[in-house]
């Protein structure tokens, strides 16, 4: 709970004033059962002319203080929403800038679904809770203990049968919010479980149907969904005994109170007014102990939701040392990989002893199988992750001693799966980039082969539907590398950037991409070779390992490997 403190600490002048009205508001709320005693037993039996006046003035005071009652109560939970809203506010923000400076790895720890889950679910745990503490954290306890004072006023001796029942009360509260703990923890466990493969389904969608694979994944949710369904029911079981528990242990004081006051009528030791008034108060209490047994069920739920988010916020991000002003040396390679291993979990090395290097403006071409460790070579040279083993060079400068921002700046590039925004195309060439205008938007698109874009309606100012859904897979790569050359930059990665694309189609922004961007280094990662075999340098790489190293023709002469592959995709001639 000292997250959630925190989190509320900046508010602290709308709590305190949202904590003030209620304390008011509730007070007003105590006081009208003991003028409603004081109405009976003092005023109404004495049936005189002279006292109507007290009567209607007392009817007054409580109707004003009802009002008031009214009021101040609405008001501060009005200000408890807007705290509320806004700690949650704070943290999803902070939360969120968290996750876009965690590494990869780091990602990969926790898992893009559990990520999602605390940014939505959890976050929600915790803007029910503080709306909680501020309404019924604050009013439960003053009714619970103003109406126990206020009954030993009317009639110490029910007020003690009533005090009795208090250590029970907190028995049971206390206990059973311990076990709800780690109960609301394994849901939200569930829930991650379940947000991944709704996640998974609805990314690969047109997959799933296209391999009839409907049934089987209905089955994979349905799975998840029923453990989500027996965790709630497990948390919710073992809360659910809180109540009935107090419900009971309150209704069997109330039975004692209402036949030790009958007693006490008939032998005159109290009045019918403060009996009637003591009845009322012990409902209130009643009343105040259900409010108390919510506040520990949300508080709770709330805990185990801010350890999940606190879990994320204490990460460790890597301090990014590195020189903002990038030096190339135009003498040393562009791009150099002295030795270099990588393993994703530590056991097992899904790079190994990769070495080589290529000098500015000159091209390599990294061909493989799925799998093979294509794309992991990009990770390490984007710095997504860190070699275990050996030196990256980039620019003539050792990778770690560049600062990730300003390497990243310098490269443009296409990831597999990579993003394409719910916006323009304008805007998704440009992709904030302030400098690039509308004259380079049409010089990527050129080289790009992205002449589909000038024959849509709207042209650069055509709306893509979620994912790039209303383009087709060519068209989508097209608008990708559009984006990466875009900036001119110093260094082009196109990871299988052209695998939907038509020979001739490739072919053509090869040629373009050569022409237009001489100077700079480019790096394509393929699994044909025709997107390839002009490199300077061609990589071909087999679980992690350099199989050949050299041109496509020397790759012809060494290589049974690569001379296999091109039998099968080429048939034996060099297009």
């Amino acid at each position: 709970m000292k997250f959630i403190f925190k989190k509320m600490k900046p508010y602290s002048k709308k709590v305190t004033e949202s904590i003030t009205l209620k304390v008011i508001g509730t007070l007003a709320d105590l006081a009208l059962p003991f003028l409603t005693a004081y109405l009976i037993d003092d005023l109404l039996p004495i049936a005189q002319k002279d006292n109507l006046t007290n009567i209607i003035l007392l009817g007054l005071a409580m109707l004003t203080i009802a009002l008031i009652g009214w009021t101040f109560n609405i008001r501060a939970n009005r200000i408890a929403e807007y705290v509320a809203a806004y700690s949650v506010r704070d943290i999803r923000n902070e939360l969120f800038e968290q996750i876009n400076e965690l590494s990869a790895s780091q990602i990969d720890d926790i898992t893009s679904s559990s990520l999602i889950s605390r940014m939505t679910t959890d976050t929600y745990n915790i803007f029910t809770s503080i709306g909680t503490i501020q309404r019924l954290g604050v009013r439960a306890p003053i009714l619970f203990i103003g109406g126990i004072i206020v009954s030993f006023f009317l009639d110490w001796v029910l007020a003690l049968i009533m005090v009795s029942l208090v250590p029970f009360i907190i028995y049971f509260s206390i206990s059973n919010s311990k076990k709800g703990r780690p109960l609301y923890a394994n849901i939200q466990y569930r829930v991650d479980q379940l947000i991944r493969t709704l996640r998974e389904n609805i990314t690969g969608a047109r997959v799933v149907k296209a391999l009839s694979m409907v049934e089987y994944e209905n089955q994979r949710f349905h799975q998840d969904n029923s453990l989500v369904v027996q965790e709630e029911l497990k948390a919710t079981v073992t809360m659910s005994k809180i109540r009935p528990l107090v419900d009971l242990v309150m209704n069997i004081g109330l039975v004692v109170v209402l036949i030790v006051g009958a007693f006490r009528v008939f032998n005159q030791a109290t009045q019918v007014g403060e009996i009637l008034a003591f009845v009322t108060y012990f409902t209130i209490i009643l009343n105040a102990t259900m409010s108390l047994t919510r506040v520990f069920i949300r508080l709770s739920r709330a805990s185990a939701s801010a350890e999940r988010i606190e879990e994320v916020l204490d990460l460790k991000i890597e301090e990014d040392f590195g020189a903002t002003e990038i030096k190339i040396i135009p003498t040393e390679p562009h791009i150099e990989f002295k030795n270099v291993s990588f393993s994703y979990n530590g056991v097992a090395d899904h790079l190994e002893n990769i070495s080589f290097k290529l000098y500015k403006g000159q091209t390599l071409g990294i061909l493989g199988a799925t799998g093979a460790g294509k794309t992991t070579i990009i990770n390490l040279m984007m710095r997504f992750y860190e070699p275990q083993k050996g030196e990256i060079n980039l620019f003539g400068q050792n990778i770690n001693t560049i600062n990730k921002k300003k390497l990243r700046e310098t490269i443009g590039v296409v990831l597999q799966n990579d993003l394409i925004l719910s916006e323009t195309i304008y805007e998704n060439i440009q992709f904030n980039r302030t400098h690039i205008d509308l004259e380079t938007v049409e010089f990527a698109k050129s080289i790009a082969q992205a002449t589909f874009i000038d024959q849509m309606p709207l042209k650069n100012y055509e709306r893509m539907a979620q994912r790039g859904s209303n383009i087709s897979g060519g068209q989508k790569q097209r608008l990708l590398i559009a984006r990466a050359v875009a900036g001119k930059p110093q260094l082009l990665i196109l990871d299988d950037a052209s695998s939907a694309l038509d020979y001739q189609t490739d072919m053509l922004m090869r040629q373009a991409i050569k022409k237009s961007l001489a100077e700079t280094t480019k790096i394509i990662v393929a699994q044909r070779i025709s997107s390839v075999k002009d490199a300077d340098v061609i990589l071909l790489i087999d679980n992690g390992k350099i199989i050949g190293k050299g041109t496509h023709e020397e790759l012809l002469e060494t290589s049974a490997a690569y001379q296999s592959i091109m039998m099968h995709q080429l048939g034996g001639e060099i297009l």
